[in-house]
């Protein structure tokens, strides 16, 4: 008998509700999609804020066409970004702002923790990579702010938590994505009280951590019936990279989005004073493992790239790039520059001029800069990543919805000189899906799930092209612009040939 769920998969700029079906006897797994909406940033009090009652309405949009199709669920989960949270009073309503992590109210907010609790320790406890719009920083800024409601705050929720929350009713904090928080001890997988202490945020605000696969409660559906809600691995990344059936421990991945999470699963935490160094994190995993990973602001670039310029779409984008001469501008995606900027082609032109190159204009150099630069920024994400794990990257698996640009998977193959995996596209919505079904007791565990999507979700491979000297060449000249350094004269044509 075939069972089925709902996996809510929710990214920065849009959410699903899919369904998922799946039949123990013959062991196969379908995955539609029912509903799509927008996720949408919008102004509140000065803020950059989520509408989160209208991430609710339309995840009870998408439950309810489910329903009135006549199948009947057997349960639904939520996977979402990570960090951001909802305050709630003692009555269980929200108090505050739903503020998102790009807004601006972090800025030299780490620099204030680190005064008063040092960076390796911080790192010690938690693993955690730094980056301004952690929930540490986050929250720091709150108790800055002083709000006189503060002492109103009875329990805080991360997102998916929150959502959970909304259709069962039950208040939860789920393992993988509390580790985003940089706020979770490491070694002991619980609030670490010392941290709080430092950014005066009492510990009765948090709730114990469970794992993928706990039952939370029950959603009742329009027409009255008890749908389980069981928790997946929240975070989107701790569902994707579930999903990432990785041929080999020696195998690094890539979940490739609005951001691109480059790392390896390991059964124990990577935070040595090279791993600092190398601003790794080290987020809580399915089943006592850990993803040694660095967050690159990914396909970021290329999304606010289209949206300023208008009719342009992504296929068009790449079709650009591919016909743009190579290697013509460099940047750093990891710049601060393009968290969130006003305009991101303004903002990539900008960098250009400041580390010594010329302007690029059209699509196609903006495309092709921003491609190169991601897959250069890969290269090094991955000798990094060789040189904490103590072992030789063999192949790239990459999965999620950037799986799709093909250009930019053999841009990887090339730069990287390993192997690409593709697949599955849709690896959040998947390892959802799959960890409902283990809380249902149909799956048994992650080598279980990982061997069902390799059969049916795969995607074929990229296989490197020879290196040649340009690329070395260009190489080096990345890694300089990575240091801050301008490069010693602007790209020649004869460079980009």
């Amino acid at each position: 008998m075939a069972h089925h769920v709902a996996a809510v998969d929710i990214g920065a700029s849009s959410g699903r509700v899919l369904l998922a079906e799946y039949d123990p006897t013959q062991r196969k797994m379908q995955l539609e999609e029912v509903h799509r909406f927008e996720n949408r940033l919008h102004q509140q009090q000065g803020h950059d804020c989520w509408d989160l009652e209208h991430l609710f309405r339309e995840i009870c949009c998408g439950l309810e066409r489910i329903e009135d199709e006549g199948i009947a669920l057997d349960s639904i989960g939520i996977d979402t970004w990570g960090v951001d949270f909802v305050l709630l009073d003692r009555d269980g309503a929200p108090l505050g702002l739903p503020v998102a992590y790009r807004d601006h109210r972090t800025d030299g907010v780490m620099a204030e923790v680190e005064a008063r609790l040092s960076r390796d320790e911080i790192y010690a406890r938690t693993g955690i990579q730094f980056l301004q719009f952690n929930t540490l920083y986050q929250l720091q800024a709150l108790v800055n702010e002083n709000p006189d409601w503060l002492g109103q705050v009875d329990k805080l929720l991360l997102i998916p938590d929150y959502l959970h929350y909304r259709l069962c009713g039950q208040l939860s904090c789920e393992y993988t994505n509390a580790t985003t928080t940089q706020l979770l001890n490491v070694e002991t997988g619980q609030w670490d009280e010392k941290l709080l202490e430092t950014i005066g945020v009492p510990a009765r605000w948090f709730l114990p951590p469970v794992q993928p696969g706990s039952l939370l409660g029950n959603w009742i559906s329009p027409s009255g019936r008890a749908v389980k809600v069981i928790a997946p691995a929240t975070h989107d990344t701790g569902s994707a990279v579930a999903a990432a059936p990785l041929a080999s421990p020696r195998s690094a991945y890539i979940s490739s989005g609005t951001w691109s999470l480059m790392g390896i699963e390991s059964p124990v935490p990577l935070n040595n004073a090279q791993a600092l160094a190398f601003n790794f994190t080290n987020e809580g995993g399915v089943e006592g493992t850990f993803r040694v990973l660095k967050n690159i602001m990914g396909l970021w670039l290329i999304q606010r790239v289209r949206q300023e310029l208008s009719e342009c779409t992504f296929a068009k984008l790449v079709d650009a790039a591919r016909s743009a001469p190579a290697f013509g501008f460099l940047i750093n995606p990891n710049d601060d520059s393009f968290l969130n900027p006003p305009s991101m082609i303004e903002a990539i032109q900008q960098f250009c001029r400041r580390s010594g190159q010329r302007t690029p204009t059209t699509r196609g150099e903006l495309a092709r800069c921003v491609f190169e630069s991601l897959a250069f920024l890969y290269k090094q994400t991955m000798q990094e990543l060789e040189q904490i794990a103590g072992f030789r990257i063999e192949l790239i698996q990459i999965v999620g919805g950037g799986t799709n640009n093909a250009f930019l998977n053999q841009l990887t193959a090339d730069f990287c000189q390993v192997p690409v995996a593709i697949g599955p596209i849709e690896a959040s919505a998947l390892g959802n899906a799959c960890y409902q079904f283990k809380g249902l007791g149909l799956l048994s565990d992650l080598s279980e799930m990982r061997a069902l999507i390799r059969r049916q979700f795969s995607a074929g491979r990229c296989q490197p092209g020879v290196s040649n000297s340009a690329l070395n060449t260009h190489w080096q000249r990345f890694q300089q612009i990575c240091r801050g350094e301008p490069v010693s004269s602007p790209f020649s044509e004869s460079e980009q040939a």
